[in-house]
């Protein structure tokens, strides 16, 4: 009784984003067939999510939340196709809607464009009903304007309950992305800060977090990547990574990537969280 006390008392002090990355939520898969059959069978366990992923090759993911800016996304987009690297956009859907021809831009340059949610929504607080809201409208709007349909969402603040996880990933078929790298850089801590801390975390399966609504962090993204590349880190989108997870084959070498046209001028959000 006192140990179970115990433990329950500390699941007391624990954030929302605590819970949401204590592990990474697995579903069963079906029973294995009868002996003799021929029937195709899973792996044991089904990932729901990711925060890192095993590989045994120097691959990793950045990703980039709560844009597109204006001001911002535009001059990280000139960089990653400088450096023939590909990212990961979760991309908010009012943010969308305000800078339509930068979405179109993303997708076409070859990066990787992911859901979180049309608000920024706290989803853990949210009943099912508003999550569904958030996550049909922003999809919608991507969709729209991209023809593809998002493969992967991230929560707001990385909080999201096991039983959230299971039912959107069992409704939309998303994967739910978190990440392993956290700068802090919504805090704006300084160029240096943010960069010294993305290159000492970031290893093999990183899911680097950062926030393309930021100047100082797109500032801090030439001393990253030129770091990163220069150790031999690969630079791959989630869902790449998570093929490679999966025993998929490795991704081929980026092409140079083609200039798209210039954006016209739109609103611009300043929200400054996760």
């Amino acid at each position: 009784m006192i140990r179970r006390a115990l433990f329950l008392a500390s699941l007391l002090t624990l954030t929302p984003i605590a819970f949401a990355r204590i592990e990474e939520e697995t579903i069963p898969a079906p029973a294995a067939p009868p002996a003799g059959s021929t029937a195709p069978t899973r792996a044991s366990k089904e990932k729901l999510s990711y925060s890192e992923v095993n590989v045994e090759g120097p691959y990793l993911a950045i990703t980039f939340d709560d844009g597109p800016s204006t001001r911002n996304t535009p001059k990280l987009l000139d960089l990653l196709a400088a450096k023939h690297i590909k990212g990961t956009f979760f991309v908010l859907g009012e943010c969308v809607a305000a800078n339509p021809e930068i979405l179109k831009r993303i997708a076409a340059e070859g990066h990787e464009i992911g859901n979180h949610t049309w608000t920024h929504a706290s989803l853990a607080k949210s009943s099912d009903e508003k999550i569904r809201g958030e996550l049909q409208r922003a999809e919608k709007q991507i969709i729209a304007l991209t023809g593809m349909k998002p493969k992967l969402m991230r929560p707001p603040y990385g909080a999201m309950s096991a039983r959230q996880r299971k039912w959107v990933h069992d409704e939309f078929g998303y994967n739910i992305v978190l990440w392993d790298v956290d700068p802090l850089d919504w805090k704006e801590p300084g160029v240096n800060v943010v960069a010294n801390r993305i290159i000492k975390e970031a290893r093999p399966g990183s899911i680097i977090l950062s926030h393309d609504i930021h100047a100082p962090t797109v500032e801090a993204m030439p001393e990253v990547l030129d770091t990163l590349l220069a150790k031999g880190f690969k630079f791959v989108t989630v869902s790449e990574l998570i093929v490679i997870d999966k025993g998929g084959s490795r991704p081929e070498p980026t092409k140079p990537a083609a200039k798209a046209e210039s954006e016209a001028p739109a609103a611009t959000r300043t929200e400054g969280i996760r």
